[in-house]
């Protein structure tokens, strides 16, 4: 939290400008206008894109600026929040900010008002099945938690609901992370891994993940993954308790690793075995990772080993990630959306040992592409590329020079990707989407493209169901 304190700070009959109507922002002007401040909300796009959420700001009754973000409707303000995803260099951001306009965050404001203890879960990947994952730990020593922050959940209207003893688990991203002056009592770094580096310099990337710990006091803890060199780096940063948590077998202090297969924890006078790895449902070594960091995490925050072993044991899984949509024609299908990373789809390949045909493309976020177009190339059955990254991905894929087994596809959309996949697969392979690139070129989020996908799989499993042997079947296109 940037500018005065909040709890100093009365919003009644003040102007305040919202940037960006998202979730955070229909959040944001809620609160505010319940509160009695004269709320503007700008946002770029116009009010079709917007549809709802501006439907849902008009019956707050606050004033909305949209088709583009006004510099007078920003730097005029008394007091401004700013959406995770803006840009703070946008003209009336930066505008403001130099003329003293105090300038906050919906996770600062959360993180101000909460009355229980929060712990808060951030990373290049793997933040999000960790911090669901660790909503199920609690939930199984059955004890009070609200899970928020970057899962598509508002936090200022929860603010009622949380009580001195409701846990808050929050994922956080490296922008909600921009405008705070404050840390959680449990703070977790997962990992930190080149990323946004279309918007970002690796050094501002990193120093963002790092705000996560940066403002812990005496009595916090920090979890941190030890198998991750940049979280190694940070042991100088923490400034209590420290657990690290590792795929390997032991740990120079406290913390989760792993001996004889099974998951132990080490912390203080606790050592005691938590859950065989084999009960873990979800696919591939990163997901063990999230499993081990989950159980770090629920353990600095009190919960017992027997629910965290219970959780992990019935755990299913986030959509998006590794989810398995449908088998048809005995081709089974997953969905890995999320991947927006070459180092993600990676991750996404390496959960198999059938023969994948992989589905590569989107808008592209300027990160190396070498590992991954030698490993798809290497251990894809063929890569089908689509949108706008294609052409780029196809030069890195031929300039591998290594032994290559893939055969490569380019078209224009993921649905004639999905017709190509469908027939380049044969019975027992895995057809992939895991995308390594951001789905802005065609959809607003990983998520639309994650639903399209699955849509369009549902639709290949009833013609294969409806479909005579020897028949063949019709396009999607």
């Amino acid at each position: 939290m940037t500018g005065e304190h909040l709890d100093e700070l009365n919003f009644a009959d003040k102007r305040v400008t919202v940037v960006g109507l998202g979730i955070e922002g229909v959040d944001l002007a809620r609160y505010l206008s319940r509160r009695g401040a004269f709320v503007t909300v700008s946002d770029s796009k116009p009010r079709e894109k917007l549809a709802q959420r501006a439907d849902e700001a008009d019956a707050l009754g606050v004033r909305l600026a949209l088709g583009s973000n006004r510099p007078g409707d920003i730097a005029e303000a008394e007091a401004l929040f700013v959406s995770q995803g803006v840009p703070l260099d946008l003209p009336g951001v930066q505008t403001a900010r130099q003329h003293g306009v105090p300038t906050y965050s919906m996770t600062g404001l959360f993180m101000e008002l909460c009355s229980g203890p929060i712990c808060g879960i951030t990373g290049s990947s793997g933040k999000t099945t960790t911090t669901l994952l660790v909503g199920e730990m609690f939930a199984a020593d059955e004890r009070p938690v609200f899970i928020g922050g970057n899962v598509g959940i508002g936090l200022l209207d929860q603010l009622s609901s949380v009580r001195p003893y409701t846990w808050t688990v929050l994922e956080v991203s490296h922008t909600q992370l921009q405008l705070v002056d404050r840390s959680p009592h449990v703070a977790a770094i997962l990992n930190i891994t080149p990323n946004h580096l279309d918007r970002f310099s690796w050094d501002e990337y990193r120093r963002l993940k790092t705000n996560i710990i940066r403002y812990q006091q005496p009595g916090d803890i920090a979890v941190l993954g030890y198998d991750d060199a940049e979280c190694r780096a940070l042991e100088p940063a923490v400034k209590d308790r420290l657990l690290w948590f590792t795929l390997g077998d032991d740990l120079p202090g406290d913390g989760v690793f792993v001996r004889d297969d099974w998951a132990v924890i080490r912390f203080g006078r606790l050592k005691e075995k938590l859950f065989p790895l084999g009960t873990l449902r979800l696919r591939g070594r990163h997901n063990q990772a999230n499993a081990l960091a989950a159980a770090a995490v629920a353990t600095a925050c009190g919960v017992s080993p027997d629910a965290i072993a219970c959780a992990v044991e019935t755990f299913r899984g986030v959509p998006h990630r590794l989810e398995f949509v449908a088998r048809a024609g005995r081709i089974a299908y997953y969905n890995d959306s999320i991947a927006t990373t070459p180092e993600r789809a990676l991750a996404g390949i390496r959960s198999f040992d059938e023969p994948v045909v992989l589905l590569l493309g989107g808008r592209d976020k300027q990160l190396p592409l070498e590992e991954l177009a030698a490993e798809a190339i290497k251990r894809c059955r063929a890569v089908i590329l689509f949108g706008e990254s294609a052409g780029k991905i196809e030069q890195a894929l031929r300039a591998t020079g290594g032994p290559a087994q893939a055969t490569i596809r380019r078209v224009e959309t993921l649905p004639e990707a999905v017709d190509a996949a469908r027939t380049e697969a044969l019975p027992g392979d895995v057809v992939l989407l895991s995308p390594a690139c951001t789905s802005y070129d065609a959809y607003e989020g990983f998520e639309r493209r994650g639903e399209h996908f699955r849509t369009l799989v549902q639709e290949i499993a009833k013609l294969v169901l409806n479909t005579a042997e020897g028949e063949q079947l019709p396009s999607l296109r």
